[in-house]
């Protein structure tokens, strides 16, 4: 995509995946505490910036709490495990050290991060604003359009609606259905039998 005018970060995404890829290594401080997470999410951030330079970048979140979707299914999921202890104690400094870089931090109560970058997303597409949604959840391939497309940073692959045809079968204005069908083992959303 040509002329990139807006960056905007799966928080959550970004946060997990540097958590699993430094877990191992086990990362500490000189007081014991886990730094992996941290020092990882924060050197994608800076990879990105290296990337595209002088592109306005903001991070989005999920809002502490239940979302919308608690309401609509009780069982919305309800299989997914706390966030882990390691990764908890790291998330104030990944903050901070993002308000010290001064890229914006979103959070929007009772939606998640996907619900806010999808918005946004479809918001400036909206505009003309041509836009990189840096995320590894497939959840959001379905706002890819002319304007909008992803980027799985971990992947180095981009997803225009060409690609997400590709990888699901089905254009962007079909990922909604399709992904009823599947249903989402992470979400605890079941899907149809045999789809």
């Amino acid at each position: 995509m040509k002329a990139i005018s807006l960056i905007l970060v799966d928080g959550n995404n970004f946060l997990y995946r540097a958590f699993h890829a430094t877990f191992r290594a086990g990362l500490h401080n000189s007081r014991g505490e886990p730094t992996g997470a941290a020092m990882t999410f924060i050197n994608m951030l800076n990879r990105l910036c290296r990337e595209y330079p002088k592109i306005p970048l903001a991070i989005v979140f999920d809002a502490k709490g239940k979302c919308f979707r608690h309401e609509l299914f009780k069982e919305y999921k309800a299989n997914r495990k706390p966030m882990p202890d390691d990764l908890r104690v790291q998330v104030p400094w990944v903050e901070e050290i993002i308000a010290a870089a001064g890229w914006p931090i979103i959070r929007v109560s009772g939606v998640e991060a996907d619900d806010v970058l999808g918005s946004y997303a479809k918001e400036a597409s909206r505009r003309g604003i041509k836009t990189v949604i840096c995320t590894g959840d497939k959840d959001l391939s379905q706002v890819v359009d002319d304007n909008v497309i992803l980027y799985d940073s971990m992947k180095d692959v981009f997803y225009d609606a060409k690609a997400v045809k590709e990888k699901f079968g089905v254009g962007p204005e079909l990922i909604i259905d399709y992904l009823a069908l599947k249903g989402d083992d992470s979400d605890n959303i079941p899907g149809m039998k045999g789809a």
